[in-house]
């Protein structure tokens, strides 16, 4: 058994063990209900961490982590879009200009 990946983060924690699940790569999680025991215990031991049952498939669990931790990755973050009433940049995640509230368009993605 190997440690993959720990983190505070509960959604990253979420992702990793989606890809685990969808690629049947057997896991094992560590601290997975210690959280409430923040104070009483040092927070590292209270940690999430996920780690990888059968040392096999461990170099194929690793890739799946590098894969979801690059940046740039998030759709949100390459296709932000300039409102054509009022100039304001938009995170790709917005329909509508969060400032005034006109529609996205197509024709307003602008990569950063």
């Amino acid at each position: 058994m190997r440690k993959l990946y720990a983190s505070d983060d509960r959604f990253l924690l979420q992702s990793v063990r989606s890809e685990l699940d969808a690629r049947n790569i057997p896991y094992l999680v560590k601290n997975e209900f210690a959280g409430g025991a923040v104070g009483e215990l040092p927070w590292q031991d209270t940690q999430q961490e996920i780690w990888v049952v059968d040392e096999q498939w461990f170099a194929k669990a690793t890739a799946i982590v590098d894969g979801l931790m690059e940046p740039g990755v998030s759709p949100n973050s390459a296709q932000e879009w300039r409102c054509p009433r009022c100039r304001e940049m938009n995170g790709a995640a917005f329909d509508y200009c969060w400032q005034c509230e006109e529609p996205r368009t197509g024709s307003h993605v602008q990569n950063s």
